[in-house]
């Protein structure tokens, strides 16, 4: 059991390369640093793997049989964001290298390259992609109690970290002083904030969301 728990904790490396020699190679690597590696001879099955749920990167080289690096990167932007991009090539042409880091890759390799400058850009892009995680976690949870709050709750939350004063809100919004203290009390108990500082932190990750 504990063996299966360390497995499904530990980082995921995926390879996509045409070249059999360089997946070997590169999973030998990968796996010998302690990390998973799993590897695909072009990007339409690396596509319709699963989401991971552990911190992950993607190794890619720029030329593939079906889509080509560039043009997988731009499919997994917006649904694989914690999956920093590591580009491998066999030839580096500049205004190639400027696109595939203008759209966020980590790092743009020439082959061949040495081991430790892959497993450092790795293991930094592992680091990377746990950030982006634990940040994506902590956003799903400000979401969830914020989905919780009343309307009026909503209303109140709002003035407040916009710098209104109670009295102002009870104006603004035609209720009592009271009855803006009660809203108040019950927003920051479910939204977790021990003071106004730590509210506007909230607001200010959920503004997309208060907005709406």
């Amino acid at each position: 059991m504990g063996n299966r728990a360390a497995l499904m904790s530990t980082p995921t490396v995926f390879v996509v390369d045409d070249d059999v020699s360089v997946r070997e190679s590169l999973e030998l690597l990968i796996q010998s640093a302690g990390w998973r590696s799993e590897t695909f001879d072009s990007a339409v099955p690396f596509l319709s793997r699963p989401h991971v749920a552990v911190p992950s990167c993607l190794i890619l080289d720029v030329s593939l049989p079906d889509l080509d690096g560039l043009e997988l990167q731009k499919r997994i932007a917006d649904d694989r964001v914690d999956m920093p991009i590591i580009f491998i090539t066999g030839y580096g042409d500049v205004p190639t290298t400027v696109r595939a880091m203008k759209a966020g890759a980590l790092e743009f390799l020439t082959k061949p390259f040495v081991d430790d400058v892959l497993l450092s850009a790795i293991d930094h892009a592992i680091e990377r992609s746990r950030a982006a995680a634990e940040f994506a976690a902590t956003v799903r949870g400000l979401r969830e109690r914020y989905a919780s709050l009343t309307r009026r709750e909503r209303e109140v939350m709002a003035l407040v970290v916009s710098g209104r004063l109670n009295k102002q809100v009870a104006a603004e919004l035609a209720i009592s002083e009271i009855t803006v203290k009660a809203h108040r009390g019950k927003m920051m108990r479910k939204m977790r904030a021990d003071s106004l500082a730590d509210l506007v932190n909230m607001a200010a990750t959920l503004s997309p969301q208060m907005r709406g």
